[in-house]
C-alpha cells in the first residue's frame, strides 16, 4: 500500500479536524470517548496547523489520517530530558481504511522522523485501553510508565529509535 505523510499546509487545518472528529465521533459511539469534538474543531487546532505540527497522512489522493508530533511535550512527559525525544499525539484514522495497516505505517514513519533528527526516543501516551497498548507494543513501543495527567490517567510508551530491530 503507497501512503504518503506530510506536513499538514494552513488550509487543511479542515482536513485534520475531519479526520480527527470522525474518530472521537467512533470512539464515542463504542463508548471509549477520548476527546472532546471541540478541542478538535479548526478553530482549537488551527495554531498547531500552523505551526507545522499536524501531519496529513494520504492514499489515492485522499487525506485518510493524521497525527501530531512534537519536539517537547511538557505536560505528559515533563521528567525526560529536552531534546532526547520526538513525542506523538492525536494519531487518528479514518474508519474506512481501518485496519488496513495505516496505523501502523504512521507509527513507523513517525519512528523513522525521530531517529532521522537525532531524537533517541520516540514517546507517546494512550488511554489505559488494552486493544490499544497491545497495538503500539506491536510496534516497537515498551511501557515506560502510568501517570496522571489532570483529569486523564495514561499509559507513557516510548519507542528507542537506536534499537536494532
Amino acid at each position: 500500500m503507497t501512503i504518503e505523510i506530510r506536513q499538514a499546509q494552513e488550509e487543511e487545518t479542515g482536513l485534520v479536524s475531519s479526520v480527527l472528529t470522525e474518530a472521537a465521533l467512533w470512539l464515542n459511539s463504542i463508548g471509549q470517548a477520548l476527546w472532546q469534538c471541540n478541542e478538535l474543531e479548526p478553530d482549537s487546532i488551527a495554531g498547531d496547523v500552523r505551526n507545522g505540527l499536524y501531519y496529513l497522512v494520504w492514499r489515492n489522493e485522499e487525506a485518510v489520517g493524521t497525527l501530531k508530533f512534537q519536539m517537547e511535550d511538557d505536560l505528559f512527559w515533563p521528567d525526560v530530558p529536552l531534546g532526547s525525544s520526538a513525542f506523538v499525539h492525536r494519531l487518528a484514522i479514518k474508519r474506512k481504511v481501518a485496519g488496513k495497516g495505516i496505523a501502523a505505517l504512521m507509527l513507523k514513519w513517525a519512528q523513522d522522523r525521530a531517529e532521522s533528527i537525532g531524537r533517541k526516543f520516540l514517546r507517546l501516551d494512550c488511554a489505559v485501553r488494552p486493544q490499544l497498548c497491545a497495538f503500539y507494543e506491536r510496534n516497537g513501543f515498551t511501557k515506560h510508565s502510568e501517570r496522571q495527567v489532570g483529569p486523564y490517567f495514561v499509559v507513557r510508551y516510548e519507542y528507542d529509535t537506536r534499537n536494532c530491530e
